[in-house]
């Protein structure tokens, strides 16, 4: 868990390169991948303190999500904040929520 937070840390704060074209890329992937990567960080998360209440889970995961969009736009690296990025990270932090809920509901059946 650790290792893949500063990872995610590393990541969404290192200086933004100019964006190639390549053959799967399509409108806004960055999106996509804010979703993803938070969804994993959500579920982890999840599994590491399964314990955490809702509250304490959103309050820690998407403070983290806006402090580094936040830095994206103070660092003045090529990277911006964007509220559509922010909103993403939240999907993906809800979805990974949820679905974790139903795993664990599921290893209970068993």
């Amino acid at each position: 868990m650790p290792i893949y937070w500063a990872f995610l840390t590393y990541m969404l704060l290192r200086p933004g390169v100019e964006n190639k074209e390549y053959f799967f890329m399509f409108p806004h992937l960055d999106k996509f991948i804010h979703f993803t990567i938070f969804f994993l960080l959500g579920f982890f998360f999840r599994l590491r303190f399964p314990k955490t209440s809702l509250l304490y889970f959103f309050l820690i995961l998407i403070s983290y999500a806006l402090l580094t969009e936040i830095l994206q736009d103070i660092m003045k690296l090529g990277r911006s904040l964007e509220v559509l990025d922010a909103v993403a990270d939240t999907l993906g932090l809800s979805l990974s929520y949820y679905i974790y809920n139903k795993y664990e509901k599921f290893q209970n059946r068993i």
